[in-house]
């Protein structure tokens, strides 16, 4: 491959992992539902503020370095000419890859436990209520209770499935990283010893 077509492989890969986790983050921030006046919000689960915080981190690891990988698809050059940008980006890229994976790995198991778990809370409420006193007024059905947090976990599936794609875009243009290194071992011995 060469160096142009690594080069803007590189810059659309980087614009395509900001515009994902920009989307994930404003997902997620919006991730809200109301019952019977209490507000619950994706800052009420832990997990939701960790996916929140991945996609938060990725985005701006990815504008920093935007106006590097724009610079250099433009030339073809680096705009920093040190052997240790690429070193830096290739280990960077994979640091941040790792990020987003693990905030993609809380936001599904989250989501999907809850949902599971949540059916079966469900049920035992409604039959807990209509043992105790058939005519018990929460001010909300139960039915509008379960729809509401369904929602609310499926937005944050939603926000996770942005998260995935961006992480996917990350993952990759850490391999195209790689592939700008410095090909000699001469650099690396001032490093390793």
């Amino acid at each position: 491959m060469g160096v142009k077509a690594i080069s803007y492989s590189m810059l659309v890969l980087r614009v395509l992992t900001l515009l994902l986790l920009i989307a994930s983050a404003v997902c997620m921030f919006r991730n809200t539902y109301k019952l019977d006046g209490e507000k619950t919000t994706w800052k009420d689960l832990r997990t939701y503020r960790y996916v929140f915080a991945t996609a938060i981190i990725g985005a701006f690891y990815t504008l920093v370095q935007l106006p590097f990988a724009i610079y250099y698809a433009y030339t073809e050059k680096r705009l920093i000419r040190h052997w240790l940008l690429p070193e830096f980006d290739f280990y960077a890229d994979k640091l941040i890859s790792y990020v987003l994976a693990t905030g993609v790995g809380a936001g599904f198991a989250a989501s999907m436990e809850l949902k599971a778990i949540l059916d079966e809370v469900v049920v035992l409420i409604a039959f807990i209520l209509s043992a105790e006193n058939e005519k018990v007024d929460l001010g909300y059905s139960i039915d509008e209770f379960h729809n509401r947090i369904h929602k609310y976990l499926d937005r944050g599936i939603i926000a996770t499935v942005l998260l995935t794609l961006g992480f996917a875009c990350m993952a990759v243009t850490s391999i195209l990283s790689s592939l700008s290194r410095p090909k000699s071992g001469s650099q690396s011995r001032f490093i390793f010893g």
